[in-house]
């Protein structure tokens, strides 16, 4: 079966529409949208008249801790009541926190001459303002060839010295994160569990040290894995999906689709019954599917 659980809209950095995203994925068995911080595409993506019998999943994509020796851990929430009252303040914190990051990388450019602040601003409309608009401003306007090249030079933490611009931002505990999560009825997934650690990007996983630390998470509440990620190896969905089955962590599979932002994925994910089916048993129907 087709299914999709980690989809990206305009409403953070996507460039489809929530509503588009429905009818892109119509003809799917399920899928999620799961933007960055935000619930403010869910509406649109449930509301849109049906195309097909694709069943879909209100969710959330967080930037969480990531725990002491490592650098990356985001959270997808899956079949969450968007109009939580937890989730929702948990939310405000962070996009306040996102907000205040980027008044800093704003500030960065400038010293380095760099004037995009009033340009990107105007440019954010109703969307979470997040790292690729700015990548995508410095294409714009010559300073880079790339998306990626503007993320190497100016906006990732190892980016040189004398071009960085970039700035940390605060990242709520994984305990209260999946808390949060919970009260509002959703699902606590690991996205792209190879990204954990930034090393693994070149030396590969250390799927015992992901395995042991995964157990750990699960006593503390965390539900699922993403072992099918459209960026894994064959080898890695494979391992992943024995780590999730060896820890009882139930398993989703995402492309982690951005549209045009990232051209080269694709979205829909094909599974069988038994890879999802758990998963599937776990999620409460969205408000409004």
């Amino acid at each position: 079966m087709t299914v999709d659980f980690h989809v990206h809209s305009k409403a953070s950095d996507g460039s489809y529409s929530p509503a588009a995203i429905a009818r892109m994925t119509g003809s799917f068995s399920y899928a999620a949208l799961t933007d960055h911080d935000t619930c403010d595409g869910i509406a649109d993506f449930l509301g849109e008249p049906p195309t097909g019998e694709c069943r879909r999943i209100a969710g959330i994509e967080l930037s969480i801790d990531p725990g002491e020796g490592f650098d990356m851990f985001h959270l997808l929430c899956l079949g969450i009541n968007p109009e939580d009252p937890g989730l929702s303040n948990f939310r405000q914190r962070i996009l306040t926190t996102r907000a205040e990051r980027n008044e800093r990388i704003i500030e960065n450019f400038a010293k380095l001459g760099i004037d995009l602040g009033d340009d990107v601003r105007a440019a954010r409309q109703d969307k979470v303002l997040a790292r690729p608009h700015f990548a995508k401003w410095l294409v714009r306007h010559g300073y880079a060839a790339s998306v990626r090249e503007a993320f190497a030079k100016y906006l990732l933490p190892d980016s040189p010295a004398e071009t960085s611009c970039y700035e940390e931002r605060w990242r709520p505990s994984q305990e209260e994160a999946f808390a949060v999560v919970h009260a509002a009825g959703g699902l606590c997934v690991m996205a792209h569990p190879k990204f954990w650690k930034n090393e693994w990007k070149v030396s590969g996983c250390d799927f015992a040290m992901a395995e042991r630390n995964l157990a750990a998470l699960r006593e503390m509440g965390l539900d699922g894995l993403e072992a099918v990620y459209q960026a894994n190896s064959p080898g890695e969905d494979a391992v992943f999906t024995q780590i999730a089955d060896r820890l009882g962590l139930l398993k989703s599979a995402g492309s982690d689709y951005h549209g045009s932002n990232k051209p080269t994925v694709t979205i829909g994910m094909e599974v069988s019954e038994g890879f999802i089916r758990p998963l599937l048993d776990r999620l409460a129907p969205a408000p409004g599917a």
